[in-house]
């Protein structure tokens, strides 16, 4: 891996994550009219889950414990066993408890828990394209390379491991599909200091585009994503954009928020008052603007009232220091399930 990742880029796109996260917990399926009225601006304890302000869901802790695992190498059992830690200990959350557990991840966890291997846990229904998987994928951009990221163009190398980590939870061809352009485009910002992020953007969704365009059975998908894809997407008014839990319209909702304003602030603060599912979107959303915009982006304000922050960041350190590109791309199962 050419690129040096170090724990200030992890702790950018991490931190960004889980203070979106924290900010749209309080207010989650509220609707927007409810928002507009009452507008988020900052942090907020209570509301929806009852949680202290600064409190972050299972969008960060899923994240966390996929860092965790990947840490010490790729083992699709032991993310699913970090991932069973934080559903039934409580571990890699923010009160020793999970409190929002999405149903498509809970089903694929009571799966592994009786013994179903951890790559044929996830749901494959049409009914299974909720956003959980997505919510926690962003990780994996810094296992991939820089001439990857520079030409935005990736291989199947880098899409079977998305795909595979996807399936964990998630494992529709559409969810799949989804944390495939989510990262190339998170790719792009990563690798391409000198693009603007509108650029960054197009060239990320552009690429993922052709990538799946000949390949069953997400070729058979890209109808669904005829709207992202297209040129006017950005132009799209905010009353075009649903913030459902629905995995195609939690990333039309992040990417629009990105596209239509310009600092990290404003993203992820739009996010939330869009309502619906308003600390996915948000984290979603939230962590490429940290990758983007930079930690400093991130009010300092809002990080003071994060809760753990510390141990966040003795995570994306630890994670930034263990990457090993190669060790982890070549280890045996990558390539067949």
């Amino acid at each position: 891996m050419s690129t040096f990742i170090d724990g200030s880029m992890v702790k950018a796109a991490v931190l960004g994550l889980a203070v979106a996260d924290a900010l749209g917990v309080p207010v989650e399926f509220r609707s927007r009219e409810e928002l507009q009225l009452s507008p988020v601006t900052g942090m907020r304890g209570y509301g929806t889950w009852d949680q202290p302000a600064g409190t972050w869901s299972d969008d960060t802790s899923l994240t966390l414990a996929l860092m965790a695992s990947l840490t010490n190498g790729l083992n699709y059992e032991d993310i699913m066993l970090k991932f069973r830690l934080w559903y039934e200990k409580g571990e890699f959350s923010a009160h020793g408890e999970a409190f929002d557990v999405g149903i498509t991840t809970q089903q694929a966890l009571l799966r592994h828990r009786a013994g179903v291997a951890a790559l044929q846990c996830g749901g494959t229904l049409e009914s299974n394209n909720g956003n959980g998987s997505l919510m926690r994928i962003l990780p994996l951009v810094f296992l991939i390379p820089e001439d990857a990221g520079v030409a935005g163009v990736m291989q199947d190398v880098h899409y079977n491991l998305i795909h595979y980590i996807s399936a964990l939870t998630h494992a529709h061809p559409r969810s799949q599909m989804v944390c495939g352009i989510y990262l190339h485009v998170a790719a792009v910002i990563l690798h391409n200091d000198s693009l603007v992020l509108y650029e960054a953007v197009a060239c990320g969704l552009k690429r993922s585009r052709q990538y799946y365009s000949d390949k069953e059975p997400y070729a058979s998908e890209l109808h669904g994503f005829n709207r992202l894809f297209s040129d006017q997407f950005a132009l799209l008014a905010e009353s075009d954009i649903r913030s459902t839990g629905y995995v195609v319209d939690s990333l039309e909702a992040a990417l629009w928020c990105l596209l239509d304003t310009d600092d990290y602030r404003s993203c992820v603060q739009k996010a939330v008052n869009m309502g619906g599912d308003t600390d996915t979107i948000a984290a979603i959303a939230g962590g490429v603007a940290g990758l983007y915009y930079g930690l400093s982006s991130v009010p300092a304000e809002w990080l003071a009232q994060l809760v753990r922050r510390d141990y966040i960041e003795r995570i994306c350190e630890a994670f930034a220091d263990s990457i090993k590109y190669e060790t982890i791309i070549n280890r045996t199962g990558i390539l067949e399930r």
